[in-house]
């Protein structure tokens, strides 16, 4: 069967030696009436523009495609995830951050595309490297939902001597809000009180960023 030619591939030459449309095809496992699942992989390739967009490519968007049902698009999002799940695996912790470029990259994926805002704080160590990336807060972000003492109690226990905040917004405007820039000025206050430096506060959008630290015009100290 010719559904049967990629796994025989893969167990004769592994996965490396396989095209990107063979790997889709294992996952798919068979095709349609209609289609065969070669042709159907090629679709899903087809309604990208690169490669890299099929990690930005969603479960509702797979199902426009014809020929592929719920299993189907089920198993795609689901081999994507793994697949950026392990990536971070042994390299995250390992990972240091010399620009705010460096974080962007490597919470873009994980924040850009959510669809409630999510808080994120990513604790340093005196090198820059991070010991620990967690999510603290999820829903809308306002003075109220954020808690310094929760996210400075959790620097405090991990020995961090710098943090980085950063959240993002659905709409995918990175513009900051008056609600960011006084959260912003209280974990500044509480950062000096404590000795632990809040490198920055940054707002993912779509495919942008904003520092809120970076742009002094909204800021007056201690205040």
């Amino acid at each position: 069967m010719i559904s049967d030619m990629p796994r025989e591939r893969l167990e004769k030459l592994g996965a490396s030696a396989l095209k990107t449309e063979e790997l889709i095809a294992i996952l798919l496992s068979t095709g349609t009436k209609e289609t065969n699942v070669f042709d159907l992989s090629k679709q899903i390739l087809e309604k990208l523009l690169s490669l890299d967009e099929l990690k930005n490519l969603t479960y509702e968007e797979l199902l426009t495609i014809k020929g592929i049902k719920k299993a189907k698009a089920s198993k795609i999002i689901a081999a994507v995830e793994l697949g950026r799940r392990l990536s971070y695996i042994g390299n995250e912790h390992k990972h240091k951050l010399n620009h705010l470029e460096d974080v962007y990259k490597l919470v873009s994926y994980d924040l850009s595309n959510k669809e409630q805002e999510h808080f994120m704080v990513i604790y340093l160590n005196s090198k820059s490297e991070i010991i620990q990336k967690q999510t603290v807060f999820i829903g809308t972000i306002n003075q109220t939902v954020i808690h310094p003492r929760e996210i400075f109690k959790q620097a405090i226990r991990l020995n961090s001597v710098a943090i980085i905040c950063l959240h993002n917004h659905p709409s995918g405007n990175s513009d900051p809000s008056r609600a960011d820039i006084e959260s912003t000025k209280n974990l500044v206050l509480a950062s000096e009180l404590l000795n632990i430096s809040l490198v920055d506060h940054l707002i993912i959008g779509k495919n942008e960023y904003y520092s809120i630290l970076e742009k002094k015009k909204y800021f007056i100290k201690n205040t």
